[in-house]
Formats: C-alpha cells, sequence, structure tokens
C-alpha cells in the first residue's frame, strides 16, 4: 500500500536555464509540464498547501526557467517553462524547446511527468507530442485536466472518460484526472499518484509504470 508523502514541506530550491545548471543528477525527479497559462503553478501551490511557492501569473509565458523544489531530501518536483504560447518572440521558444527536450531525454532521475491541460482545450498539437516524447522515454504520465471546475458535472464527467479514452492510444503508462486548484478537486489522486512514484523509485531504479494505481 502505497503512503501518501507530506508534500506542504517543499521547498524552493533553484531556477535553471538548462540541465546543466540543475541539481545533481541523483534521487528523484517529477516533472510539471504544460501550455503557457494551463495552470501549473497553481496546481503546486495547491499540493504543497502553499500560496505562493510557484510563482502565479495571468500572462503567458511567464515562466522561461526550470524550477526546482523539494519535498524531501532527493526527492524533487520540477516546473517546466510553458510551452505554446503564440506572442512570446520565436528565439525565446526555441529556447524553452531545446531545455525542454533537453531534460525530457537526458534527466536520469526523472521518474514521472505530470502533463497539465485545460479541460477545455485538451490534446493540442503540443501536448500530444510532449506525450509521444514521455512515452518513448518510457516515463509514466500523468494528465491533469485543469481547472475542472470552469465545467458542470456532467461535462466535467464526459470530458475525462473522453480523454481517458484518447490516452489509450498512448500506451499504458498514462493516466488521467480531472484537477482543480479551485476547489481542490482530483487533489488526493494527485497524491496518491506522485507519492507512489516517488516511493517505488526509491526502492526500485526502474519504472514500475503509473498504470499500478487504480483509477
Amino acid at each position: 500500500m502505497t503512503t501518501t508523502l507530506n508534500f506542504q514541506p517543499t521547498k524552493f530550491i533553484t531556477s535553471a536555464a538548462n540541465i546543466r545548471q540543475l541539481p545533481e543528477d541523483v534521487g528523484v525527479e517529477i516533472a510539471f509540464a504544460g501550455r503557457s497559462n494551463a495552470g501549473k503553478s497553481s496546481a503546486l501551490n495547491t499540493l504543497t498547501r502553499q500560496k505562493s511557492l510557484a510563482r502565479t501569473s495571468k500572462t503567458p509565458g511567464r515562466t522561461q526557467l526550470i524550477n526546482v523544489f523539494e519535498v524531501a531530501p532527493q526527492k524533487r518536483l520540477i516546473d517546466l517553462p510553458g510551452y505554446g504560447y503564440a506572442k512570446v518572440p520565436l528565439a525565446v521558444k526555441e529556447k524553452w524547446q531545446r531545455a525542454l527536450s533537453e531534460y525530457l531525454q537526458q534527466r536520469k532521475s526523472l521518474r514521472g511527468l505530470v502533463l497539465l491541460m485545460d479541460i477545455r482545450h485538451p490534446y493540442r498539437d503540443t501536448d500530444q507530442e510532449l506525450l509521444h516524447w514521455a512515452t518513448d522515454c518510457n516515463i509514466p504520465v500523468l494528465i491533469l485536466l485543469t481547472k475542472a471546475d470552469k465545467l458542470k458535472a456532467g461535462q466535467r464527467k464526459s470530458t475525462l472518460l473522453k480523454a481517458r479514452e484518447a490516452a489509450l492510444v498512448f500506451g499504458d503508462n498514462v493516466q488521467v484526472e480531472a484537477f482543480s486548484s479551485l476547489n481542490q478537486l482530483g487533489l488526493p489522486q494527485v497524491e496518491l499518484i506522485l507519492s507512489q512514484w516517488l516511493n517505488q523509485a526509491d526502492e526500485v531504479p526502474t519504472d514500475l509504470g503509473a498504470s499500478d494505481v487504480e483509477q
């Protein structure tokens, strides 16, 4: 049985422009990724019960660095730069793309990816590219359909079921949950899944897969 970790003591460690500036590649990391304004910072703040651990902004594309947070010794959460915002200069986009690709393909301590999508606009092209990257690298993925409070219960359930069905093409290592930072919908499931990834990775050097967690 998975012991749910306490995420509240999580603290900010550093910001990095590329993987060479990150802490030593040991221990366990879970990365948060998503389109600009998908709600990554809000989700991190909700998970850790801290109002301003991760900076939130109403301006998409604000986060340009890889931000590192420590849950416990050798256990980290990584906030990756948002992607897909049209008004960001091309040179900046390309820089983010390189950093993202480099991190996902080369970071050995990466044990899982939380991919955040606005529940009203899931599976954009860039989201699907990231999913292919992760599954090709055998990285378990948790898709969080954020801002779920924007939909009524029936529509939310229908969208979640469709999103789970769409995730099947990416293999067994992808699971989907609805999430809201506003009312903490889905928070217990997120805590359980992330705890499983972190705790299992402590014991076994290879991924056991996110599909072991009951939907």
